[in-house]
Formats: structure tokens, C-alpha cells, sequence
């Protein structure tokens, strides 16, 4: 019981990571290129701000529910008496999660720091080079989320 339950979690937090991603770049942004740079770059910065701060919580969910859920395999095969030797596809999954991590802490304590730099002195310029820089980066994660959705998710 206690798998489904780290399982559900963890997937709803991807879910809702790679899904606000998703829009964001294939949605928001186009939307708001008609936008004047002061008020895009300002309404980009909410934006972000308060999604960011939900990923911060999503990863430490992923984190912990993969974990948890390693866990519980490795709990159940132990009290089955066997032994648990992790699948292929559920390292490289763990890999590719873990590099998605590092690359989210790239982007929110260093490039979106920038940005609210940017807003605050007003400096539209540099609020849309770090925009650019975001978007970039958000684009590598969004691969990776959808590569581990697609490829290691879906029998094929």
C-alpha cells in the first residue's frame, strides 16, 4: 500500500513539473511575445517566481517518492526472501531525474536570480537575456522529463 501511495505522488508531481513546463514554453511564452518587454519580462518573472517555488516542492516529492518507492521494493523482496536488483530502466530514470534536478537548481538559483535582478533595477535588456537563458534551459528539461515519460515509461 505504501508503494501506490509514494507512486501516485510521484507521479502527480512529474506530472504537474513537466506539464507546467510544457506550457510554459509552448504556451505562455508565445503569448506573451506580443507584450511590450517591461510588461512581458514582469509578468514572465511572476510567473516563474510562483512556479518555481512549486517545483521546489515537486522535486523534493519526486526525490523522496522515488526513494520511498525503491524502498518498499527493496523492503519487499527482502521479507520475501529474495533479492532486489534495481531494473535498467528504473536507473537511468533515476539518473536523467537527477540531472533534471540539477538542471531546475541551475535555473532557479542562478539564471532566474538574474532575472529578478533584471526587474528589479528595471533593466529590460537583461530581463530578456535572462528570459532567453531560461527558456533554454527549461527547453533541456522538458526534454528530459518527456524522453523519461516517452521512452522509459511506454512499453514499446
Amino acid at each position: 500500500m505504501l508503494f501506490i501511495l509514494f507512486k501516485l505522488l510521484h507521479l502527480l508531481a512529474i506530472v504537474v513539473w513537466v506539464g507546467g513546463m510544457f506550457f510554459a514554453h509552448f504556451f505562455l511564452r508565445p503569448a506573451v511575445q506580443s507584450l511590450q518587454p517591461p510588461e512581458r519580462i514582469k509578468l514572465m518573472h511572476s510567473v516563474l517566481q510562483r512556479f518555481f517555488a512549486v517545483v521546489m516542492v515537486l522535486v523534493a516529492v519526486v526525490l523522496a517518492s522515488g526513494v520511498g518507492m525503491i524502498g518498499s521494493i527493496h523492503a519487499m523482496a527482502g521479507a520475501a526472501g529474495g533479492k532486489f536488483n534495481m531494473p535498467a530502466t528504473w536507473i537511468v530514470m533515476s539518473v536523467l531525474g537527477l540531472v533534471m534536478m540539477a538542471v531546475f537548481g541551475h535555473i532557479r538559483f542562478a539564471l532566474f536570480k538574474r532575472l529578478d535582478r533584471a526587474v528589479e533595477a528595471k533593466d529590460w535588456p537583461a530581463g530578456g537575456k535572462a528570459l532567453e537563458s531560461i527558456r533554454k534551459w527549461v527547453a533541456l528539461n522538458l526534454a528530459l522529463g518527456l524522453v523519461i515519460i516517452i521512452v522509459l515509461r511506454v512499453p514499446l
